[in-house]
């Protein structure tokens, strides 16, 4: 296995389901950014098991994500979770969620230290990429907290 990368920045969602694809929209952005050496930015799209490759060659992960927590909509949180149970459900029963690759990751070797950051939506509009006004007002803070999540990161030796 090749030494892990740094720092991984993680955005899930499907995008064409509106306000579900924050994180994709969020990894787009932050991809055309320049970030510090080291950091590399995904677009996890709807998860899957594909994505357990990742975690396990990283140090940190940062990961942003949609949630109907029944907070308004564009509310954004920001942690550090240590327990699958602190990750978001699917939103889609079609989909393979976060925690459900959190947990599958678990299983296969100690989690990288995490930044979790969501927000969060009212619903799942089908077909649209297009983002509601709360969600969309979102999303420079959302950019925001991914970056300072990779300097608080890195400050801690993750990005070494």
């Amino acid at each position: 296995m090749k030494s892990p990368a740094p720092i991984l920045v993680l955005g899930i969602g499907n995008y064409l389901l509106g306000d579900e694809g924050i994180g994709v929209h969020a990894a787009k952005a932050l991809s055309s950014e320049a970030l510090p050496d080291g950091v590399t930015v995904i677009d996890g799209g709807t998860g899957g098991f594909h994505l357990l490759e990742y975690f396990q060659s990283t140090r940190a992960v940062v990961l942003i994500d949609a949630t109907m927590d029944g907070r308004p909509a564009g509310t954004v949180d920001v942690r550090r979770p240590r327990f699958a149970s602190e990750f978001p459900r699917a939103l889609s029963a079609h989909d393979i969620g976060l925690r459900d690759l959190i947990e599958s990751a678990a299983l296969t070797r100690d989690l990288p230290p995490c930044v979790l950051i969501t927000v969060s939506v009212d619903s799942v509009q089908d077909m649209t990429v297009e983002l509601s006004p709360g969600v969309a007002a979102s999303l420079p803070a959302v950019l925001a907290a991914a970056r300072e999540a990779v300097r608080s990161l890195r400050s801690n030796g993750a990005g070494a």
